[in-house]
């Protein structure tokens, strides 16, 4: 198969993963990559957001390369052979002679280009919808063991992606529901099922944090036409750039005349239908529905093979899509060309080093910052830091693993934007200020879990409410280092008051909170005059730090 690729191919190939290998190397990380390079620290079978396969991406790249190339390596590998099977899909006989059309056309998709060499979950998931696919074209023309265990592993490999890959599986099946009643299809789900066994267990190990977070706590907002609906419709253009139109013109004409264009057609309308209508509820980012740039490719590609204004169009204006996005690839590693643009790879260095000078070996926790503390690590070699996430920001990694213990009792730099007597300050080019304190001795209990059983509460209820706090550490918890409070949030779980309570222990000899132990205790809710009240949540200032996030959100009536 691979033999039949013309050399030209292959020389076009070769110089965008060169390319790709280039921009890893000069391109200082973005927030989610440190994220994702702090999961690989610590493999596990998955992680707050997201499945494990980006992790384990940037785990083999740092086996080959340190710094930048460390994290992307796997990244650009994996890209240029994603190109190779989009080829691959492609059964036009005349596309030898279109090669240069067909990277235009790939390199000019501006997040399909950005994935070249990112390390984000859409890496993966983009690679194996098109392993996935690809097996998909030649199961569907002649069954085999082989191809229902490939399809099996490739339906496993993209839900270790990203939980979006469902969309991927569904709208294929949807397309075909003849394999409902296929004894091979029935076994690549067994065997998916089977390699995806290990996350599942994670999940119910860590009582499905994962899901529960992006279905049910998952901060929103009220409905904006402009930001959510509208937005999703920017986003579909903003994947293809000036060369939309044509994409999806090409999707229009594209019939399902056999089943693998059919599921093809499937995919991209089923996306975008379920992303529509999503955006009545919330905002969708561009990268939600990149799925939809692997099926379009094809569709795109066989169109502009016949239909000459097509080919040429997309040829023209992919190249100067191919133009802007190589300045604004040069404008990544060297801000001046994006003029007063500053974006998340711009400055990391110098201040991570800023505070790392102030800082000295001391651990550094970082307030609401999941993305400043692996960042500061990463450039800094691996220093010990800790997001400490309070009431107004969001769990994440660093709420279920064990990186408070690390810093849990030591003397300690922390840095916040709530801090007013700060002892040192670093502002940077963008304007972001970063202000720092020490403190000694430093002592943080954010694992400690405050449960109130489902119930009706009425906000105006006098009624005493049963609160059980649970003490996750090995230590007992003197009860007079703690304060507890009620935050009170919004229908869409944006806090509005935090206001102080003092729970009455069950037990009224009740000093501490007792090692590996739930302690019981029952309060009423605070008055409070701000009004639109959709939730409330329990949270505990220990030390006085600020207020965590101890309670899950519980509805008002």
């Amino acid at each position: 198969m691979l033999t039949k690729i013309p050399k030209q191919f292959y020389f076009f190939l070769a110089a965008l993963f060169i390319l790709n290998l280039i921009q890893s190397n000069f391109t200082q990380l973005i927030f989610d990559e440190a994220y994702y390079w702090y999961y690989s620290q610590n493999m596990a079978w998955g992680y707050f957001d997201h499945p494990p396969m980006v992790a384990l991406m940037v785990k083999i790249s740092s086996l080959f390369f340190d710094g930048e190339l460390g994290v992307r390596f796997v990244s650009c590998l994996l890209s240029s052979i994603n190109i190779v099977l989009l080829w691959l899909m492609i059964d036009h006989p005349k596309k030898n002679d279109y090669i240069a059309h067909f990277f235009v056309l790939v390199f000019s998709m501006t997040l399909l280009n950005a994935y070249g060499f990112f390390t984000l979950p859409d890496t993966p998931l983009l690679f194996f919808t098109s392993c996935f696919l690809l097996t998909y074209k030649h199961f569907i023309k002649k069954e085999s063991l082989v191809l229902a265990l490939l399809l099996g592993i490739f339906m496993a490999a993209l839900m270790y992606s990203k939980y979006h890959a469902v969309l991927v599986i569904f709208f294929v099946l949807l397309s075909n529901l003849k394999l409902t009643t296929n004894s091979y299809a029935w076994l690549a789900v067994i065997i998916a099922l089977f390699c995806y066994a290990p996350h599942f267990y994670w999940l119910y190990d860590n009582d499905f944090v994962s899901i529960k977070y992006h279905l049910y706590e998952r901060p929103n907002g009220a409905y904006s036409f402009e930001k959510y609906t509208l937005g999703f419709f920017v986003n579909l253009v903003a994947v293809f750039g000036l060369t939309f139109p044509f994409i999806y013109k090409a999707l229009l004409k594209t019939k399902g005349t056999d089943l693998f264009n059919k599921a093809l057609i499937y995919l991209t309308y089923g996306v975008i239908l379920f992303f529509f209508i999503s955006s009545f509820n919330r905002r969708i980012q561009t990268q939600w529905i990149i799925i939809i740039c692997i099926p379009l490719a094809v569709i795109a590609f066989n169109y502009m093979m016949n239909n000459k204004q097509a080919l040429k169009w997309i040829f023209r204006l992919g190249l100067i899509n191919v133009i802007l996005i190589s300045y604004l690839r040069v404008g990544l590693v060297h801000q001046p060309l994006l003029f007063n643009f500053y974006y998340e790879s711009h400055g990391n260095i110098a201040w991570a080093n800023a505070i790392k000078k102030e800082a000295g070996n001391k651990p550094v926790v970082f307030e609401n910052s999941y993305r400043n503390a692996p960042m500061y690590s990463f450039y800094t070699n691996g220093s010990p830091t800790f997001s400490l996430n309070n009431y107004m920001y969001r769990k994440n990694q660093y709420s279920i693993d064990d990186s408070e213990e690390m810093v849990r009792g030591n003397d300690i730099t922390y840095v916040s934007k709530y801090i007013n007597d700060f002892s040192f300050s670093y502002q940077r080019e963008d304007g972001g200020l970063y202000k720092g304190k020490f403190i000694s001795n430093f002592q943080s209990y954010r694992k400690v879990e405050c449960i109130i059983e489902e119930q009706e509460i009425s906000l105006n209820s006098d009624s005493a409410i049963e609160l059980f706090v649970h003490n996750p550490y090995d230590q007992s918890i003197d009860l007079q280092n703690l304060r507890f409070g009620i935050t009170y949030m919004d229908p869409y779980k944006t806090p509005i008051q935090t206001l102080g309570i003092k729970p009455t222990p069950l037990n009224q000899n009740t000093q501490k909170l007792k090692a590996k132990d739930t302690t019981a205790f029952k309060f009423s809710l605070p008055k409070t005059q701000k009004e639109n009240i959709g939730y409330f949540r329990v949270v505990i200032s220990e030390n006085n730090l600020i207020f965590g996030l101890n309670g899950k959100p519980i509805p008002i009536n």
